[in-house]
């Protein structure tokens, strides 16, 4: 039976996602980032039902310093640890909530126009999931 908290923690999870900033550029000259399709779909231990993939887009600039998508404000998440080596990134994030959850991040880099990766995170009701993949779009220009 799926508790009212692992629901919660669901949604949040779902809004974690959601908030990843989208920013596209009509202004290609200026360009310094990648505009990213980011497919993202969660699942959570003990949860019956299969949650619907995400997708949404974001601008990352080339040379990553944090995650594609960054932190959210909304959620109170925070990445820390991020590290670029060779194909594969890694990070750890940590949000307040509620619900609190930590959690660590990898992506690997196939190629120059596509990535796959995920997220596991913890929480005091169970662990999480989120599958992630990239599709490069076009350029953009990151906020």
């Amino acid at each position: 039976m799926v508790s009212r908290f692992s629901c919660r923690l669901a949604a949040a999870a779902l809004l974690v996602l959601g908030s990843m900033p989208v920013v596209a550029s009509d202004d290609p000259p200026a360009a310094t980032g990648d505009l990213w399709e980011v497919t993202s779909k969660m699942s959570m231990e003990g949860m019956p039902m299969e949650m619907p993939a995400n997708k949404t887009k974001v601008c990352a600039p080339k040379v990553w310093q944090e995650p594609p998508g960054g932190a959210d404000e909304r959620r109170k998440c925070t990445n820390s640890d991020f590290e670029m080596e060779g194909e594969k990134a890694t990070w750890k994030v940590a949000c307040e909530g509620p619900p609190a959850m930590t959690g660590e991040g990898e992506i690997i880099m196939k190629g120059t126009d596509a990535w796959v990766g995920a997220i596991q995170f913890t929480s005091e009701e169970g662990n999480m999931t989120i599958k992630l993949s990239g599709s490069r779009l076009e350029d953009c220009t990151p906020k």
